[in-house]
């Protein structure tokens, strides 16, 4: 048998299959990679969003939390505060507490994006703006 140590890292290691999907408040699917309500983290959460090919995010904001944004596959745009950026793999945003966004994706294939929220994401940290 391992020790307590062992116990805290199987803890706070996910395997991406064993990761069920579900709808945020904003539309998009997300997987929670690391959440401090499953995994015992404290300052930050990690998730990928996935949009298909069309699909949108509704234009939402979060008070306290900020976020990064990684585009690890697709296409799309970004809307943040009132500008409009094209986004593809390997571009990182940064999007301030309280800063209007939505994702769309305009490519051929499903955009995926790693989110980083710092204080951790949560539903009630999130205001749909339309």
């Amino acid at each position: 048998m391992g020790s307590e140590g062992d116990f805290v890292t199987r803890l706070r290691h996910t395997r991406y299959p064993e990761v069920t999907p579900y709808r945020t408040k904003d539309g998009s699917e997300i997987r929670e990679l690391m959440h401090p309500a499953v995994q015992g983290n404290t300052e930050q959460s990690l998730a990928e969003a996935t949009l298909p090919v069309g699909g949108k995010t509704l234009l939402h904001l979060h008070y306290r939390s900020e976020e990064l944004y990684h585009v690890s596959s697709g296409e799309g745009w970004l809307q943040l505060g009132g500008d409009r950026i094209a986004i593809g793999p390997g571009d990182t945003i940064c999007i301030a507490p309280g800063t209007a966004h939505r994702l769309e994706n305009s490519g051929t294939e499903p955009l995926r994006v790693l989110c980083c929220c710092s204080p951790p994401y949560s539903h009630g940290d999130t205001e749909l703006l339309e």
